[in-house]
């Protein structure tokens, strides 16, 4: 089932997800007519893997993590699908990034393995935007619109066989299978569960495949994971 939410004229408005139609407790909603699709969910934190495909490493030339490499970004990086992802003005380097997320369902902390799929929402695609030449991880990947979030949860899905790809306005850039992975889905919620209290709608991305790249004023990217759906934003001019 896909679960989405909306804006309307009454505020925002959360259902399931059918043909373009957002379908909940107080009625329907038709995307494009009634509202435009929000980010699915409403995170505290973004809690985003990297160097979790192989083949990224061997691309950025990464020594391989003993244990899960992350960090954070806050609730103002989220951003829509479909919404233009703003070019800040402090980069010229921007680089797109396709990833599968996990939604946390509950509150949350210590989770076994095996226990994961019970505190999991659903899985959505986050596009981790990174201002690459910017110093250090936080001022390259936490700020505003850096992550674009969507277009809604898929509560049915195995997050460790998917087919993936990514399209920079048309041009294939990315291709893996979740599969992949050096960490997978599970593992990865787990740990950083020992680490930090989890609140309903926080968001846990799973990293990056090979062929990250940049993208400049003009493009769209779209990011595509088989049983998800398709994140789409284009980018905007710099100072829009």
């Amino acid at each position: 089932m896909r679960l989405a939410r909306v804006s309307t004229d009454d505020g925002p408005r959360a259902g399931r997800y059918e043909d373009g139609v957002v379908h909940g407790e107080d009625g329907s909603y038709e995307v494009g007519v009634d509202g435009e699709l929000l980010p699915p969910c409403e995170p505290s934190a973004l809690y985003c893997v990297g160097r979790n495909y192989a083949e990224t490493l061997e691309q950025m030339e990464y020594e391989r993590p003993d244990e899960p490499d992350f960090f954070i970004k806050p609730p103002a990086s989220v951003w829509a699908h479909d919404a233009p992802i703003p070019y800040p003005s402090f980069t010229d380097e921007l680089t797109y990034a396709g990833e599968l997320a996990a939604v946390i369902d509950e509150r949350c902390h210590d989770v076994p393995e095996a226990e994961v799929p019970e505190v999991v929402r659903g899985y959505t695609i986050m596009n981790d935007v990174d201002a690459l030449d910017q110093q250090g991880r936080t001022a390259r990947k936490a700020f505003d619109g850096s992550g674009p979030l969507g277009p809604w949860l898929e509560t049915d899905v195995d997050p460790t066989d998917l087919e993936m790809h990514t399209d920079v306005s048309g041009e294939r850039r990315q291709e893996a299978h979740t599969g992949l992975m050096l960490f997978d889905p599970d593992e990865i919620v787990s740990y950083l569960s020992r680490r930090f209290t989890f609140e309903p709608g926080d968001v846990v991305a799973f990293g990056s495949p090979a062929n990250p790249g940049l993208i400049k004023p003009g493009d769209t990217v779209e990011i595509t994971y088989e049983g998800v759906g398709t994140l789409r934003n284009p980018v905007a001019n710099p100072t829009e």
